[in-house]
């Protein structure tokens, strides 16, 4: 690994905070769900999660698989320091003062927990297969593949596998059983829908990342 410059650096610390900010954002907004065609349901984390994997695949493409792998343990150890977080302000006890919002605080973060549980668990395997797939199809079809493509191949996966992790862990016993498939399928399509539309917020970001004072990583 090269030594990065202050540029770079400081252009790598301002893409981690768009990264925790927006996993954090899909794991505590995403337990709203919408209604979408055809009688199926979206959970507003589309709109959050599609940036998390495709910061990495970006991060990446401009500093390398190992910058990329360290992006997805900082997002590891965040959830899981949002689940102890949580966990300690749900058993805390009330004062008598704060007793008129402890039902709402209790049901919302209290369910909370189990959503963050559902997304470490999904994330960790879902963020790992993305950079492994992304590199794996980076080197089987080549750097001139063009990145959109080797992004789309490795969401399209990774999605797959955080999807129906989350899905199973967050939500069952929470929905009917139709209504759970109906939010695994669309949620995966719609993410990799949304991951094609933020492709070009990519190139932007791949443009903006690459130090052009030298001191990338490749």
């Amino acid at each position: 690994m090269n030594q990065l410059s202050d540029s770079a650096f400081r252009k790598l610390l301002i893409a981690l905070a768009v990264y925790i900010t927006s996993l954090l954002a899909a794991n505590t907004l995403g337990i709203k769900i919408m209604p979408f065609l055809f009688g199926s349901h979206l959970s507003v984390g589309v709109f959050m999660f599609p940036v998390v994997f495709l910061m990495t695949d970006v991060v990446g493409e401009v500093y390398g698989k190992k910058i990329a792998k360290y992006f997805v343990l900082a997002g590891i150890i965040s959830t899981a320091l949002f689940i102890l977080y949580n966990l300690i302000s749900v058993i805390a006890p009330w004062a008598q003062e704060g007793m008129w919002v402890q039902a709402s605080y209790d049901q919302v973060f209290g369910f909370s927990f189990r959503f963050a549980i559902a997304s470490l668990i999904a994330y960790a395997v879902g963020e790992y297969q993305d950079v492994i797939s992304f590199f794996f199809f980076r080197r089987k079809l080549g750097e001139k593949s063009g990145f959109w493509l080797r992004s789309l191949l490795s969401n399209v996966w990774s999605q797959l596998f955080d999807t129906v992790l989350f899905t199973m862990i967050a939500l069952y016993g929470v929905y009917p059983n139709n209504v759970l498939l109906s939010i695994m399928a669309t949620w995966w399509v719609f993410k990799i829908i949304m991951g094609l539309l933020y492709t070009p917020l990519a190139y932007v970001g791949i443009h903006l990342l690459k130090d052009k004072n030298g001191g990338q990583t490749s």
